[in-house]
């Protein structure tokens, strides 16, 4: 295990990882969660579920690149707000409220809205902002 300069671990990979073939220099961004959040971001991205066994699962672009994995339980406890956060933005700027509305469909929590933006959380509460066009 490798980190980098602010403590953010990395693996790097042997040549011939077949979970992580066709991926490119970043196979996957390894993430603590549920199967639910999985499957959550599978339906939120529109992408498909590449890995999904026993509690793991793994979501990746139709387009192939990064995957994004979730290892299951147990997970670790919360000590520091999350490191990474992402940007959602809706097809068109005014598809915001129609997104907003299927997210919470599919199990997020809307948190906050502030300037431009939601602050939103998946079902395992890691949080994420759904932009409205402004930003």
């Amino acid at each position: 295990m490798l980190a980098d300069p602010e403590g953010n671990e990395f693996c790097v990979i042997e040549p011939g990882n077949r979970f992580l073939a066709g991926c490119g220099r970043i196979g996957a961004l390894a993430c603590d969660g549920s199967h639910a959040v999985g499957v959550f971001w599978s339906a939120a991205l529109g992408w498909p579920l590449v890995w999904d066994e026993g509690e793991e699962t793994a979501v990746q672009s139709p387009d192939g690149g990064t995957k994004f994995t979730w290892g299951g339980p147990p997970l670790m406890p919360r000590t520091e707000p999350d490191r990474f956060a992402p940007d959602l933005v809706p097809e068109a700027p005014a598809a915001y409220e129609a997104e907003a509305a299927r997210l919470t469909s599919l199990g997020a929590r809307l948190l906050t809205r502030e300037a431009g933006h939601t602050v939103v959380a998946d079902p395992d509460g890691n949080e994420f902002r759904l932009l409205d066009g402004a930003e």
